[in-house]
């Protein structure tokens, strides 16, 4: 039997903070009419996603589209932990002074190939929970 849990909403410093600690989010968006799901590394600009992708990966096919990525951890065992998930806007920075700035982010891609196109997730609505033990 597991302990007590709360769940509470988290403000958008928090979920900010609990972005930066993952290198690893969930890129959701509309592929030929169905939902995909893509694991992507990524990293903070402000508010804004920056992930790393292929000139001619998914990341072309999704500028423009609202999409949403989320971020989370779990931990199975006490059935507590926290989820971060982030709506707006996908678009390939293109702005030459945007793109020296990303590319030096210290964040490198895990998946092998070159990645030379950079999509920024313009942050619209932010929202987390967190499920936490309840003190004793």
């Amino acid at each position: 039997m597991t302990a007590p849990v709360e769940m509470r909403e988290l403000s958008e410093v928090e979920c900010l903070d609990l972005l930066r600690t993952e290198p690893i989010g969930r890129l959701v968006f509309t592929e030929k009419a169905l939902p995909a799901i893509r694991p992507v590394n990524y990293v903070l600009d402000g508010r804004d996603v920056i992930i790393r992708a292929t000139g001619d990966s998914w990341a072309s096919r999704v500028a423009g589209a609202v999409v949403a990525f989320e971020v989370d951890r779990i931990d199975g065992a006490s059935h507590t932990g926290w989820s971060v998930v982030l709506l707006g806007t996908a678009t390939i920075i293109t702005d030459v002074d945007t793109l020296v700035r990303v590319s030096d982010f210290h964040s490198r891609p895990w998946a092998p190939g070159h990645r030379d196109r950079f999509l920024r997730i313009r942050a619209g609505r932010l929202t987390g929970r967190r499920l936490s033990l309840l003190p004793a």
